[in-house]
């Protein structure tokens, strides 16, 4: 199974835990692909620099993190898309990346691009919908 992960599941599951830090352990242990795009990577890595600088007392090992996930995730080239589909247009890059590649899970904390699931048969879902109906039932 391949899965995009938005930025908002990735840094939760690195720096407070919870369902976030299961599926990133899931995902380690080769419960799933993950597919990104160099662009999802990059901000990743901003928004990791930010909420270390915030959060500097959680010593969370992003960097650790963030390297295992550059070297052993499926990295694609995503076509952007033609329009824009989400209302926030920062979230169309995951759709993109999910449409390059094929895949059709994205999953993500993100109201916004909850919003546009079913688009491109590409179903979004909240990190506990994922983790229900994809890790517990595997």
């Amino acid at each position: 199974m391949k899965v995009v992960l938005d930025t908002n599941v990735v840094m939760s599951g690195i720096f407070f835990g919870g369902i976030p830090r299961t599926i990133l352990s899931e995902w380690s242990e080769g419960g799933f692909e993950l597919i990104l795009s160099v662009e999802i990577l990059q901000e990743y890595e901003r928004v990791a620099e930010q909420l270390d600088r915030k959060y500097e007392a959680l010593d969370a090992d992003w960097k650790q993190v963030l390297r295992l996930i550059a070297l052993n995730a499926t990295i694609v080239n995503a076509e952007p898309l033609r329009e824009q589909i989400c209302a926030d247009p920062d979230d169309d890059k995951f759709l993109a990346c999910a449409r390059s590649s094929g895949v059709h899970i994205v999953v993500s904390g993100d109201r916004q691009l909850r919003e546009v699931s079913g688009w491109n048969n590409i179903e979004v879902l909240t990190p506990r919908e994922f983790q229900h109906q994809y890790l517990e039932a595997g």
